[in-house]
């Protein structure tokens, strides 16, 4: 990755609820190792189902979320500011394509880098994806799914004998436009992006074991925003989904249904499992009426969604079943109904692989660890989650021969201290600390980010069931 002379590794994940910024710092004594160090957050703003609509409110969630990290960890923001950033998007387009090369003629060889990065090149010229100038999609990744040599499957190339060299790969894609929004919002915020990743791939990352993904498993987290969706076998990730559902929804059905306001919805949906059903009552909530809110818009998440997304998987295609994260699998029962809809056993996530800071050491936080373990598992090998060398206009660099990106420094950032009057005005919409001097721990959501339900809202939902039988049928080519 660019930048690599930082000690400290900084990851930034843009969600619909919430901003996180995660700061932690290279063990010396063992380079596959780090140390949290420190973290920031805010409630998110400008941004729906996962997308940004509004850059100036997005800007401002990052800045707040990036100056309390500095704030705690004490570390001068220069020193910060080259981050990793995990957004979503929708319209996630997923594609297998193979690439097969000769090593030695007549005579075997020994599989080089050269050899590796050809084999490579030879799988994405063949996708039609990768090639996204002509559809207007960005390859936001390109992860090799298996590896064959001289048609005997091999976990990794490198150094191994043989004459042919084949290569699966998924090619990941977003829209252009949510990936350009995404870098000017982070780069109006005063930072430089390290690198690129999707949050349900960093989702996932935080939230499955490594023999968790070497036997196959399904990891779904449920958003604010989106559910993410990334299918792992062989330790691979070989597709990743999202669905623009997810618990803002039920947010929205709970004002629309017990007629309250978005913010009382929120913070019902947040308390209705640890209140009693009488003081619910006493406060004017039908609790009952309240709960079947609920649990329809899941089962419809589970039963319309995913099951039709997940139609070809099994027990025997995922012996590991399903790994479920997000801030919606605290649902008590969530799970018992996943398992009734998939027929597979569910994992339900309760922290992240990595042991995290108080206040982020729970299912909503597994995209921050994610983002963590992402940068680990490259360092180790920078071809196990390549980006592309497709240039973003105006903004990406090509870098190094590994086809890893880079961004041109901006002119703005953000400044190690606060000075005069520029940020009192954001502090004074921001700062969700106490009268008292209390920190920010659980106020991160209190603030809700009240999204304009547009024309086309209706219609893209009912667009989903065919969006998800289609993705049914690839699935019927991987197995």
């Amino acid at each position: 990755m660019p930048g690599k002379s930082s000690s400290f590794i900084v990851g930034l994940s843009m969600g619909t609820t919430k901003t996180t910024i995660i700061v932690a710092e290279k063990n010396s004594r063992r380079p596959d190792s780090i140390n949290i160090v420190g973290f920031g957050f805010a409630p998110t703003r400008g941004v729906s189902k996962g997308i940004i609509v509004n850059n100036q409110d997005a800007r401002q969630s990052v800045e707040k979320a990036f100056r309390e990290a500095q704030s705690i960890t004490g570390i001068p923001a220069k020193k910060l500011s080259n981050v990793i950033v995990a957004f979503d998007g929708m319209d996630v387009q997923s594609e297998s394509t193979h690439g097969m090369v000769t090593l030695g003629g007549r005579e075997s060889k020994s599989v080089e880098e050269s050899d590796l990065k050809r084999v490579i090149e030879r799988a994405r010229t063949n996708s039609v994806l990768a090639s996204g100038s002509r559809n207007n999609m960005y390859t936001i990744h390109m992860i090799p799914t298996s590896y064959e040599l001289d048609g005997r499957a091999i976990d990794s190339p490198m150094n191994m004998t043989g004459s042919q060299l084949d290569m699966w790969m998924q090619i990941v894609a977003v829209p252009m436009p949510y990936v350009q929004n995404v870098v000017n919002c982070v780069q109006d915020a005063g930072l430089e992006i390290r690198g690129l990743v999707l949050k349900p791939l960093a989702s996932s990352l935080g939230a499955v074991y490594e023999e968790e993904m070497r036997a196959g498993c399904i990891s779904i987290c449920i958003g604010g925003g989106t559910t993410g969706i990334v299918l792992y076998r062989n330790g691979r990730a070989f597709r990743v989904m999202s669905i623009p559902i997810g618990g803002d929804h039920i947010r929205s059905d709970l004002t629309s249904v017990l007629h309250i306001s978005l913010g009382e919805a929120e913070h019902l949906k947040k308390r209705i499992f640890t209140t009693s059903e009488e003081d619910l009552r006493r406060e004017g909530i039908d609790a009952d009426l309240a709960y079947q809110v609920i649990a329809a818009r899941i089962e419809e998440l589970f039963n319309d969604y995913i099951r039709e997304a997940l139609a070809e998987c099994t027990p025997q295609h995922f012996p590991s079943g399903i790994i479920l994260s997000g801030g919606v699998s605290d649902t008590p029962g969530i799970e018992m109904m996943l398992e009734d809809t998939m027929q597979m056993r569910v994992r339900k996530v309760k922290t992240p692989v990595y042991e995290m800071p108080y206040g982020l050491d729970n299912a909503s936080y597994v995209s921050a660890a994610g983002i963590l373990r992402y940068y680990i598992m490259t360092e180790k090998d920078p071809y196990v989650f390549m980006e592309s060398d497709q240039p973003l206009p105006g903004l990406f660099e090509r870098s190094d021969q590994r086809g890893r990106q880079e961004l041109r420094r901006p002119e703005r950032r953000i400044r190690e201290t606060d000075e005069g009057d520029e940020y009192e005005e954001e502090e004074a919409v921001y700062d969700n600390r106490d009268n008292n001097g209390g920190n920010y721990y659980g106020n991160a959501e209190d603030e809700i980010y009240e999204d304009d339900e547009d024309d086309e809202d209706n219609s893209r939902r009912e667009n989903l069931g065919e969006f998800m039988r289609n993705l049914a049928e690839k699935f019927k080519k991987l197995f």
